[in-house]
């Protein structure tokens, strides 16, 4: 009996009822292929080497100019906090969808 007390977290992490994941298996529906392709291409610009470079340049500004005295820091602290955001938002649907999920 002692020997299999250390196995009972085990066992009963095993025999826990897991979430069904529907979600994670859905497919476009009929007729999405446009618009899907569509936020593909928006998607792969807006996180590309282009928008990349830009939100380095804004960063690059926005603390040039907070440093110069020349800006408003809540000003400079909104771009800042928009570029997060803007690059950050595949890892905060996939955070939020992960909280929404049933347990």
């Amino acid at each position: 009996m002692r020997r299999l007390l250390p196995l009972v977290p085990a066992i009963a992490l095993v025999l826990l009822p897991n979430p069904a994941l529907a979600q994670a298996v859905a497919a476009d529906p009929q007729g999405s292929g446009p618009i899907v392709a569509a936020l593909a291409w928006l998607q792969g610009t807006l996180l590309g080497n282009v928008a990349t470079a830009v939100a380095v340049m804004a960063v690059a500004a926005v603390g040039f100019m907070m440093l110069t005295g020349r800006m408003n820091w809540r000003m400079g602290a909104t771009v800042i906090i928009g570029c997060f955001i803007l690059f950050g938002a595949s890892a905060i649907v996939s955070g939020i969808q992960q909280a929404a999920m049933v347990r």
